[in-house]
């Protein structure tokens, strides 16, 4: 879904957890090729440790977490950014004068 000539760290696409949905499976750890999240032994509960990681478009972990504690920015909001951020690329900059 994303264009590869983007900065993935514009592309606002990554999990967030809702701790008090989240039973601690471990599934989406298990499941993410991507090392999306991680561990956190002090709080014993899976963080999103590398959100850039994240595959832009791809909600799959969230479709498998059992307690839907996983979610996503809207798919609609993401095509409209991605859309924005397209134009602001194939933009020509303009040089400033000294």
């Amino acid at each position: 879904m994303a264009n590869s000539s983007l900065a993935r760290e514009k592309i606002p696409w990554f999990p967030s957890i809702n701790y008090d949905l989240c039973k601690g499976a471990k599934e989406c750890l298990a499941f993410c090729p991507n090392h999306v999240y991680a561990w956190e032994e002090v709080g014993a509960r899976t963080i999103v440790a590398n959100p850039y990681n994240c595959t832009v478009g791809c909600d799959n972990c969230a479709q498998i977490c059992p307690a839907q504690a996983i979610t996503f920015p809207d798919k609609e909001e993401l095509r409209t950014t991605l859309r924005r951020l397209r134009e602001e690329a194939a933009a020509p900059s303009v040089a400033k004068g000294p």
